[in-house]
């Protein structure tokens, strides 16, 4: 069979990521070099695989090398927690070219994450987590994360989507939670983290969190402010007019909140899109709203503002003017 009609088992794509990450993130030997060599000749669908690996490379600029490093490393390790999932997704990845390093460094992450992560929820879904050291973490609609305790760390991979944390106790480890764009290191604290475009943005309802960039610069966020962190730089945000933790209620919630704004959020708990006219976007509501059914409150909303909600289909609905 040609190679490019081979089916790949998810044991050779196993072994293409593994020697990703001893080629591209460490510095091969000679010896090293020539074993690669060996072994992408020894097979048509191990050259295969390799080219589907080094189709993602274009990827890597984007992003900070440790955390595609630790991408490749955690789809190896995973193998053993969740053998068949992870098999059924490699099994895509080698017949569809499918990147499983669709990482940015911005919002729009592939949904490989939710497959690599240890934990993760869909569109739309939201989930509660009660940690050992009594630390509570709500995930938001399609999010993904990884979960590393051990006796000198408290730490939280957020790999894609947003968290609300309310930390447990522990004078002996600290509680951080690592993104793209930095760390937030918890100091007795509640506060929700997401990953937007192209910044995280960090929340504090209680108590404070330490803001660790890609810079030497540290700045700490205070409860009731708002904090976007890019790579390079902390920035503290004027405050949303959409409260920042009320999702975890079941709830959009604000004051005079743009109607592009709100759709905008709504978006995030269904599938599709929704598109808002221009002329209806600078629109005003208050109030609170639920997130588990979309289409409902898009109905209230036509009902309390001059606009119409049309569906093209299930998955694409238009707001315009009423």
């Amino acid at each position: 069979m040609p190679a490019s009609q081979a089916d790949l088992s998810s044991e050779i794509v196993d072994q293409a990521i593994q020697w990703a990450v001893r080629l591209l993130f460490n510095d091969p030997s000679d010896d090293t070099r020539q074993r690669f060599l060996a072994w992408e000749g020894a097979d048509p669908r191990h050259k295969l695989a390799w080219q589907r690996v080094q189709s993602l490379r274009e990827d890597f600029p984007r992003i900070p090398a440790p955390l595609a490093l630790e991408t490749l490393q955690t789809a190896d390790a995973i193998r053993g927690r969740r053998q068949t999932g992870r098999r059924q997704a490699l099994k895509v990845l080698a017949l569809g070219g499918v990147s499983v390093l669709g990482l940015s460094t911005g919002y729009h992450y592939t949904p490989w994450q939710r497959w690599l992560a240890e934990t993760s929820t869909g569109v739309g879904e939201q989930r509660t987590l009660t940690l050992d050291d009594g630390t509570v973490i709500v995930l938001n609609t399609d999010t993904a994360i990884d979960i590393r305790f051990d006796a000198e760390r408290r730490d939280v991979l957020l790999r894609r989507g947003e968290i609300l944390v309310t930390t447990g106790h522990d004078a002996t480890r600290p509680f951080r939670v690592r993104t793209a764009f930095g760390t937030m290191r918890a100091l007795g604290t509640r506060f929700t983290v997401r990953l937007d475009e192209d910044v995280a943005r960090v929340s504090v309802q209680e108590g404070a969190v330490a803001l660790h960039d890609g810079t030497a610069a540290t700045a700490v966020a205070q409860t009731g402010t708002t904090w976007d962190m890019s790579q390079v730089t902390s920035t503290e945000r004027p405050a949303s007019a959409i409260s920042p933790d009320s999702w975890a209620n079941g709830q959009l919630s604000g004051s005079n909140m743009r109607l592009a704004d709100v759709l905008a959020e709504l978006a995030r708990y269904r599938h599709g899109r929704i598109d808002c006219d221009p002329s209806v976007a600078d629109l005003t509501v208050s109030g609170a709203y639920r997130i588990d059914d979309t289409d409902r409150t898009l109905r209230f909303l036509e009902k309390a503002l001059p606009i119409k909600v049309s569906y093209f289909t299930g998955y694409w609905v238009k707001v315009g003017r009423g």
